[in-house]
């Protein structure tokens, strides 16, 4: 609103969206807005870098102190957004669960870099030059004995559901704590219908490997479950039916013509 003023915001938790939302309304405030215990992660610097290519002026992004100066107008811009770092992460999980030598273009390490971390020892080849990973895996793996989300630059609550999908065909017992969203297991009871043996009590999934999923017709119910869904799919002996794949739809460009490239036998049922 006109009347709107610079002010400090403390946020209880560093949230993507709301220090997204205080970066963007105070931009043309009048006055000096300070955000404490901003949220860290890769896009809000891309956010910062793109609104003070266009005349705002915003400084700390990447650390928990975001001072934002208000000014009155804001020009045009030409800008190239960071690749994705979640879609990376999915496709060198697609690339461990199925076995395989894949490369990755756009891949910032310094991005994933927890996730690199914890797949350290699962028994494949990872080579990065640049921003291209090379992954050559056999599909065999060892399970990560924890994984513990947490906001950036601690393990990403949007890899959960994938790396989860990764431990339920894996050698031993992995144990997946999610600390960010409460319903984030919902993908769960679908791995279960193809077979894995996972146990969730409130924030904590322990996952017990299984020789093999099998195939079946599975719901997504939200973005990163349903990518889940579709990477268990690929691994699983026979064939497997994601239903609501809008959901995936909302952060997955033609998802399956990228796995196609990779030799995936995947295809998408008009009206589903």
């Amino acid at each position: 609103g006109k009347n709107m003023k610079g002010g400090v915001v403390n946020l209880d938790f560093p949230s993507v969206g709301a220090t997204e939302n205080i970066m963007l309304a105070a931009v043309l405030t009048k006055g000096t807005t300070k955000i404490f215990n901003a949220a860290k992660e890769p896009e809000i610097v891309d956010l910062a870098n793109f609104l003070n290519t266009l005349g705002a002026k915003i400084s700390g992004a990447g650390t928990s102190d975001i001072i934002i100066e208000g000014v009155s107008e804001l020009n045009g811009c030409e800008y190239t957004p960071i690749p994705d770092r979640i879609i990376a992460g999915t496709y060198l999980i697609a690339g461990l669960i199925c076995g395989g030598d894949i490369t990755i273009r756009g891949f910032i390490p310094q991005h994933n870099q927890v996730l690199l971390e914890k797949l350290k020892d699962v028994n494949s080849k990872m080579e990065i030059c640049g921003d291209t990973l090379h992954l050559i895996s056999n599909g065999y793996h060892n399970c990560i004995s924890k994984i513990e989300t947490s906001p950036y630059p601690g393990f990403p609550t949007d890899l959960q559901a994938q790396i989860l999908a990764l431990q339920t065909i894996g050698k031993g017992t992995s144990i997946i704590i999610e600390n960010l969203f409460e319903t984030r297991f919902k993908h769960v009871p679908e791995l279960v219908k193809m077979g894995a043996q996972i146990t969730v009590k409130d924030r904590t999934a322990i996952v017990n490997g299984v020789e093999k999923l099998y195939g079946a017709s599975v719901n997504a119910t939200d973005l990163r479950g349903g990518v889940s869904l579709v990477l268990a799919g690929l691994v699983a002996e026979g064939y497997t039916t994601v239903n609501n794949v809008f959901h995936i739809d909302r952060g997955y460009y033609q998802l399956e013509n990228d796995l196609s490239k990779l030799g995936a036998d995947i295809k998408r049922i008009k009206n589903n």
